[in-house]
């Protein structure tokens, strides 16, 4: 099999998650068989002091025979957070107008962020 059919075989179906920092990514894969499973990966920018910047990345593999219970305990531990300490962010690093920035993406509608940035007038300082 050529290379290219292996990585579009690979390719199945993607969705991206973009919160903050961090950036989840999951992906339908098939194996050898070609039979699917998920991969959920977790990269977070971190940032040197020259500027420079690196991500680390985690990732889980989710197959189905496991998919039913997964699903049960992520909404089972979901449910208990929200129940137990409500949907506000607590935090040090974040504001009293906090806002949710996620973004959900599929592959078909992956965008480039826009830059945002504050005009500055020299002759003002």
């Amino acid at each position: 099999m050529r290379e290219n059919e292996m990585l579009e075989k690979d390719e199945i179906f993607s969705k991206v998650l973009r919160a903050g920092r961090r950036t989840y990514f999951f992906d339908v894969r098939a194996t050898k068989a070609d039979d699917y499973y998920i991969t959920i990966t977790e990269s977070k920018k971190f940032t040197e002091e020259d500027g420079s910047f690196h991500f680390k990345k985690h990732k889980i593999y989710l197959y189905k025979e496991d998919f039913v219970a997964f699903k049960e305990i992520l909404e089972d531990m979901t449910a208990y957070v929200l129940d137990h300490k409500g949907e506000e962010v607590i935090s040090e690093r974040h504001q009293k107008d906090y806002k949710k920035d996620y973004s959900f993406e599929s592959d078909e509608s992956q965008e480039t962020p826009k830059a945002s940035f504050t005009d500055v007038d020299f002759d003002d300082i």
